[in-house]
């Protein structure tokens, strides 16, 4: 019998943390981190309290781990900067730190679209991976670090980081602001468990689903990775009840780019 993989997922209490361990729990053996307290029902026998700002706390949670997939931290677009700076700065440095002392080959960073916000509030679109971080709030800038920190522990130490720009996890997408940057919980669990199985050493990508008016570069994200987004908020436009569409599968970035921004 071959044995799953052994995948830590940190922030298993958040949204997307408790989305994927539903999801992907038949595909991993999953192990999940949760602070401050646990849920009542964790989806997983394997689950653990620890606090990622102390060191010593998240250590012992990357004992006999694969992969990890650091979802934890302050998502709050306004949080003050002793936020931002304990949970998604020196918290993203210990969970790394940790993973590497571990042995652990593969991490998977939750980043941000609000590391390019700027690009998004002047409507410079279409906007692609490669361009210059333009973070539009502390929040951004953390997530701008956690980017920095993964690519410094690949060139230094040869782990593997995939860095996913999440746009808006939704169930369903319910405003105009959705139609371009919603993130569908099944799409989000393919992103993922293809970074997981892949063969990338480094890479940033746009994490969302394949959204017709979108104006974020999924090119990368299509050929690195594999990823087949399943839907399209327009899918789901105008009455919010349209069916589950077939899947969908990204332009390359030379169609993405003709006629200007979607």
């Amino acid at each position: 019998m071959v044995s799953r993989r052994k995948v830590l997922i940190t922030g298993a209490g958040g949204r997307i943390g408790s989305s994927l361990a539903r999801r992907l729990h038949d595909r991993y053996d999953l192990r999940l981190q949760y602070y401050p307290t646990l849920p009542d029902e964790p989806p997983v026998a394997d689950h653990l309290v620890a606090d990622i700002r102390e060191f010593e706390q998240i250590r012992p949670a990357m004992e006999g781990v694969e992969a990890v997939v650091h979802l934890a931290g302050d998502p709050r677009t306004r949080a003050p900067w002793e936020d931002v700076h304990g949970a998604n700065i020196v918290g993203s440095y210990h969970t790394f730190e940790a993973a590497r002392q571990a042995g652990v080959r593969r991490v998977v960073f939750a980043s941000t679209n609000h590391v390019m916000g700027m690009y998004d509030r002047d409507r410079a679109w279409p906007v692609h991976p490669p361009q210059p971080v333009r973070p539009d709030s502390l929040y951004g800038v953390s997530k701008a670090f956690g980017e920095a920190l993964a690519r410094h522990y690949y060139d230094a130490f040869r782990m593997s980081f995939v860095c996913f720009r999440i746009g808006w996890f939704l169930e369903r997408p319910h405003n105009e602001t959705a139609r371009f940057m919603w993130l569908s919980p099944r799409d989000c669990a393919q992103l993922v468990w293809r970074a997981i199985e892949s063969e990338v050493g480094f890479g940033i990508y746009y994490a969302i689903s394949g959204n017709s008016r979108r104006h974020w570069d999924l090119s990368d994200t299509v050929e690195a990775l594999g990823y087949r987004p399943e839907d399209d908020a327009e899918r789901f436009w105008p009455d919010g009840e349209g069916p589950l569409p077939a899947a969908v599968v990204p332009p390359t970035t030379t169609d993405h780019t003709k006629g200007g921004p979607r």
